[in-house]
């Protein structure tokens, strides 16, 4: 037996007043998840439990099997494991966005989805100016970076809020507070004098681009705790694919295998039917492989209907037609979000998400097509969510 986890990041969502009250799913033609629908199991999940952040971080331990209760300690090091970044006794790790104020306001979270190569430059310009042995920034993948504190532990107390979830605020009232919060804040506001004329700024600015003008700290975390292994576990050999350090670094720290795949990207340029190929192809190697596909949370961040639908379609259109057609061995799969990201609000919500599963072993239970409506009406509830994989592994 085979199995496939197809992560639809953030593709859940709530019913959309100017859409005649559909959500992102109802409206997406998804007619291959349809076909499936009917010879499947679907339900909800509860990925994020009650109290948690709605993060892709707590949500994803839960797919993978791991208690986000027991074992989620921050995201910033679970990226920081991705980028090979160590972190000390005493060290601290932030995330780190290169973000656009307009007017003292968070006008893009991701400073126009930035490129990686101008967002190393600035990230560069900041270790020159901001940097030291006690602060030290680490460049990612276009708009997501690190930094690292080295003795100022108290920093994990302040209270910070992700840019994401500020579309159009006022930056002032959410810049970090309270115990520890005095450097963060610093950084923050020293980082806009760094990048205002930086010549990666004066080129996006002359191309129409939109340029960064500040960077952003959140998501707090100090060394990951032990985890075990997911063959320990689960007894299986398992890869991962995925376009952002987030998975990756969950991965790694798992002892799942990350798969390298041209064209595999965090947006909607995400090569859709190349990563389906790889993660078809891993299965010769592994027992498992997980799907991740990052698109429709960024579109929802983005605020786009247009862009979160056409995610949803282009994943039914050039993955999920491999899998359904997958001549190998027996095989399994589940798909489903990890959180929903509302279009109304532009960011993550921890309410329990749909759950598909096919092949092997599953028979359908009443619905029709793959949406929130249709898996909430099968009745069948799954939380905590880290049992989802027991489900598709059909452990008892």
């Amino acid at each position: 037996m085979k199995y496939v986890i197809l992560i639809m990041d953030g593709a859940a969502g709530l019913p959309l007043s100017g859409h005649g009250g559909r959500t992102s799913l109802e409206l997406a033609k998804t007619p291959n998840l349809d076909a499936i629908a009917s010879e499947a199991t679907l339900g909800l999940v509860r990925t994020v439990p009650e109290g948690m952040e709605p993060s892709s971080a707590c949500a994803c331990m839960s797919l993978l099997g791991y208690d986000p209760v027991q074992y989620y300690q921050g995201r910033a090091a679970i990226e920081a494991t991705s980028m090979g970044i160590p972190i000390g006794e005493g060290e601290v790790v932030f995330r780190c966005n290169l973000v656009a104020v307009l007017d003292g306001r968070m006008s893009d979270y991701s400073a126009g989805h930035i490129d990686s190569d101008a967002a190393r430059e600035l990230i560069g310009a900041l270790n020159e100016r901001l940097g030291n042995d006690e602060v030290r920034f680490y460049p990612g993948v276009s708009y997501r970076h690190i930094c690292k504190l080295k003795g100022y532990e108290e920093t994990l107390q302040a209270n910070c809020t992700p840019p994401h979830d500020i579309p159009d605020r006022p930056i002032e009232d959410y810049l970090p507070k309270g115990p520890g919060s005095e450097l963060l804040r610093d950084l923050m506001l020293a980082s806009q004098d760094v990048l205002r004329e930086h010549p990666a700024n004066v080129v996006r600015r002359a191309a129409g681009e939109t340029p960064a003008t500040m960077l952003w700290l959140f998501w707090g975390s100090s060394r990951p705790r032990e985890m075990p292994s997911f063959k320990q576990l689960y007894g299986l050999k398992s890869a991962m694919t995925s376009g952002v350090d987030l998975l990756n670094g969950m991965a790694q720290m798992v002892g799942i295998d990350v798969l390298d795949i041209p064209g595999v990207t965090d947006g909607l340029d995400n090569d859709y039917s190349a990563q389906a190929v790889g993660a078809l192809k891993a299965l010769d190697e592994h027992d498992l492989v997980v799907v991740h596909v990052e698109a429709p949370d960024e579109a929802a961040h983005s605020g786009s209907v247009t862009d979160k639908v056409e995610a949803i379609q282009r994943i039914d259109r050039e993955m999920v037609c491999q899998f359904h057609s997958w001549n190998g061995d027996k095989l399994r799969v589940l798909v489903l979000p990890d959180h929903p990201t509302p279009l109304s609000t532009r960011t993550h919500s921890g309410e329990p998400v749909p759950f598909m599963l096919w092949g092997e072993g599953f028979k359908g239970n009443g619905a029709r097509r793959f949406t929130e409506v249709d898996a909430g009406k099968t009745g069948l509830l799954v939380d905590p969510g880290y049992n989802i994989i027991k489900l598709l592994l059909r452990q008892d």
